[in-house]
C-alpha cells in the first residue's frame, strides 16, 4: 500500500496572523483560495494546480502553538515558473531570499520565510525557468 503523494500541509495560527499567512501565500507565492467544506472553525484552503495544498485553520485563544514536540519542520517546497519575475517580485515587496542550485540538475531554489517564520522554497527547473 504505497503512498501516492503529499495532500497538503496545514498551518495552525491565531486569526491576525493567519489573515497574513494567506495574503503571503497568495500575493506571493501565488496560491488561490478556493472552497473550504463547513469546518466548525474558521480557516481557508488554497489551491495549487487545482488541488487544495496548504490548510490554515483558526487556533483558538490560549491554544498553545504545535503540539509541544519540537518540530524538525524546515520548509515547505512549491514547484514554480517565472524565476525573474519571482526575484523581481520579492525584491519590490523587501523580501529576502537566497537562491541555491541543487548539485547535478538545471534547478534553482528561491528560499524565503513566511510571516510566521517557516521557510518556504520556490523551486524552478532550470536556470531561466
Amino acid at each position: 500500500m504505497p503512498t501516492l503523494g503529499l495532500n497538503h500541509y496545514n498551518l495552525r495560527a491565531p486569526r491576525l496572523l493567519m489573515e497574513e499567512l494567506r495574503s503571503f501565500y497568495c500575493d506571493v507565492v501565488g496560491l488561490i483560495h478556493g472552497a473550504r467544506p463547513p469546518f466548525g472553525s474558521f480557516g481557508y484552503w488554497l489551491y495549487a494546480g487545482g488541488q487544495p495544498i496548504l490548510h490554515l485553520s483558526e487556533a483558538r485563544p490560549g491554544e498553545p502553538p504545535g503540539t509541544g514536540a519540537v518540530s524538525t519542520f524546515d520548509h515547505a517546497a512549491f514547484t514554480c515558473c517565472g524565476r525573474t519575475d519571482f526575484e523581481r517580485k520579492l525584491t519590490g515587496l523587501g523580501i529576502a531570499f537566497t537562491t541555491a542550485r541543487v548539485p547535478g540538475t538545471t534547478q534553482v531554489q528561491l528560499f524565503i520565510r513566511d510571516p510566521a517564520g517557516n521557510g518556504v522554497e520556490l523551486n524552478f527547473a532550470t536556470e531561466d525557468a
